[in-house]
């Protein structure tokens, strides 16, 4: 690792020198070679797992490749930056270096690319539990994503946005994605098995949103818009869900929610809402009680 190191300082002392000289051809033939040092600087920066040079070097690349109008080059650069700045980590650093990326890609209409890169900068944020800008990049790769016809990625970024903005108690927001995306899927061969769960999602923020005839007339709707949907557990979960709910009955709520994890286990996004869901009908059954005392 040593080696690779004292490798990567002479490239880039060699980078630094040529770029610093005469241009005998012109700069044009500076910035090449001062570009091919530089990788080879970042190559062995790498090797070394020395993170901190390997960023700033492949900065310093980056600035050669623009000199060069090499934006395609240069954004590639920004990416490798970003890449070691990562595995520092220093995720903020990261954050900028494929912003800077993503500048290039676009300028050049490369926009799956950037597509690629906001993902990637939402994939930072949900690891760090920030979920707000998660739900902002997401956003952003699903629309770049949409308008290069590239539908299955984009889904699945609007999925997280939806994901996210029940967490956040955003459940129109959710409802809207989750609707959407089951409408979407409902001519689709492939993806038409999975619109009863979307719409199950959709349900639960219904419900969540504590307006019996919100969460009703959806469950109607859903059925119209899936004439399979009617006869599913999933249809039926969220009926008797309803049920409950109108009846402001804690207990078959929670019979209901038992019965149907025993043959689909709930994952812990829907427990979350199903919680929210029964200490809202706990609170209004406890302000019924005192209602009638």
């Amino acid at each position: 690792m040593g080696d690779n190191r004292a490798k990567g300082v002479e490239y880039e002392k060699k980078a630094e020198k040529r770029l610093s000289g005469w241009g005998l051809f012109g700069s044009t033939h500076k910035f090449e070679d001062a570009a091919e040092l530089f990788e080879k600087a970042g190559n062995a920066y790498k090797l070394a797992k020395a993170w901190d040079e390997a960023a700033n070097v492949y900065i310093k690349l980056a600035n050669c490749q623009l000199k060069l109008d090499s934006k395609h080059e240069a954004a590639a650069a920004y990416v490798d930056a970003a890449n070691a700045y990562k595995k520092k980590p220093d995720s903020q650093a990261a954050v900028r270096m494929m912003i800077m990326a993503i500048q290039m890609f676009e300028d050049i209409g490369r926009l799956s690319m950037a597509a690629k890169h906001y993902k990637d900068i939402a994939d930072i944020y949900e690891k760090e539990e920030d979920y707000p800008k998660a739900m902002e990049y997401y956003d952003k790769a699903a629309d770049l994503y949409s308008g290069e016809n590239v539908d299955s990625t984009s889904n699945q970024c609007k999925l997280k946005v939806a994901q996210y903005a029940a967490q956040l108690e955003q459940y129109d927001k959710a409802i809207a994605i989750y609707e959407a995306i089951a409408k979407h899927s409902m001519n689709n061969n492939l993806l038409k098995y999975s619109v009863k769960g979307y719409l199950l999602n959709a349900g639960l923020c219904q419900l969540c949103g504590n307006d019996d005839i919100k969460v009703e007339n959806a469950i109607q709707y859903y059925q119209e818009l899936d004439p399979t949907f009617s006869g599913t557990r999933e249809c039926k979960f969220l009926q008797d869900l309803a049920a409950a709910t109108a009846e402001v009955d804690v207990d078959k709520f929670t019979d209901v929610v038992k019965e149907f994890d025993s043959m689909s286990r709930l994952d812990q996004w829907k427990t979350t809402l199903l919680l929210r869901a029964k200490n809202a009908l706990k609170n209004k059954e406890q302000n019924d009680d005192e209602d009638l005392t």
